[in-house]
């Protein structure tokens, strides 16, 4: 028999969580993220090849969250990407931790700086808390449920503007799977990146690759990009930026046409900035949505 689902939490005990992750980010997280990046590792090792690489700091900084967050809240499960075991890890269906301890690992090991933490807490389904942090760039985005989104403690407010396709700037990443022919979806993503900038397509203004689906989010909440979309990245890689961006006014929809609704571990999703109504973000998803080439899966 499974056990009973706790009540739900209220805006205030989010408030109250949203400030504790952002304590821990601001403390050793941010530290080594910062100070490490770039830095030569005698380990590291790939996950599913040579552009998808983990550190021994990804590593550290996981359990350094795993310890806070077990330690404060022993009754909430965790899924973090590095003890995450496909096939035995399961998403809870109450209150669980989804954590990416450095997000745009290879931007790290480049010292490129756009790599982040991502920490969300997840309720029923969705995303309810959401920190991420770049410390590189001293951006620290922030939201829970009912309270708004905010960057460094500060609203975000997207001032309205239109919402128009041709007119987008999207966050675009080529990811880490990269199987040309019918074994693998990266042909179908570089079909719909063509027709997304062709003239004989969308003709969209321009697509723009942070190397970290988290920060892709947080911008789109900020309302620099219009759009980002992505086939391949995990839960972890998306739980965060997606209480960011609902907070700040944006919507999160399915990467493949009609999938309105999603669960968090989709696989495949299209993040749309708030500043314009509903029927236009449903519009620009269906227009979106027409350039998406072939049927992509994982």
């Amino acid at each position: 028999m499974s056990s009973p689902k706790s009540l739900p939490l209220t805006k205030e005990e989010l408030k109250d969580i949203e400030s504790t992750l952002i304590n821990i980010v601001k403390g050793e997280v941010n530290y080594l993220i910062k100070n490490r990046a770039g830095a030569y590792f005698d380990s590291y090792n790939n996950k599913a090849n040579d552009v998808d690489l983990v550190t021994e700091i990804d590593k550290k900084v996981e359990n350094i969250i795993r310890d806070a967050l077990t330690f404060k809240y022993p009754a909430y499960g965790f899924i973090g990407e590095e003890s995450y075991v496909k096939g035995e890890s399961q998403l809870g269906t109450d209150k669980f931790w989804c954590v990416d301890p450095i997000d745009g690992t290879t931007n790290f090991v480049h010292g490129y700086p756009m790599s982040c933490c991502s920490i969300a807490l997840v309720e029923n389904g969705f995303p309810v808390v959401g920190v991420v942090s770049n410390p590189s760039l001293g951006q620290i985005f922030h939201a829970s449920k009912g309270n708004g989104a905010f960057l460094n403690s500060e609203a975000i407010n997207i001032l309205p503007r239109q919402l128009i396709l041709q007119k987008s700037l999207v966050a675009f990443e080529g990811g880490a799977e990269r199987t040309e022919g019918p074994d693998g979806n990266f042909d179908a993503k570089m079909a719909t990146l063509k027709s997304l900038l062709s003239d004989k397509g969308a003709h969209i203004h321009g697509v723009r690759c942070t190397g970290s689906a988290a920060l892709n989010m947080c911008y789109v909440s900020m309302g620099l990009f219009d759009a980002y979309w992505e086939c391949g990245v995990n839960s972890w890689d998306v739980a965060a930026g997606a209480c960011i961006l609902v907070e700040a006014g944006g919507i999160l929809v399915g990467g493949m046409p009609q999938d309105w609704r999603i669960p968090l571990d989709n696989r495949c999703y299209l993040a749309v900035r708030g500043g314009s109504n509903p029927e236009e973000q449903r519009w620009f998803v269906e227009a979106f949505w027409s350039h998406v080439k072939g049927r992509i899966s994982y």
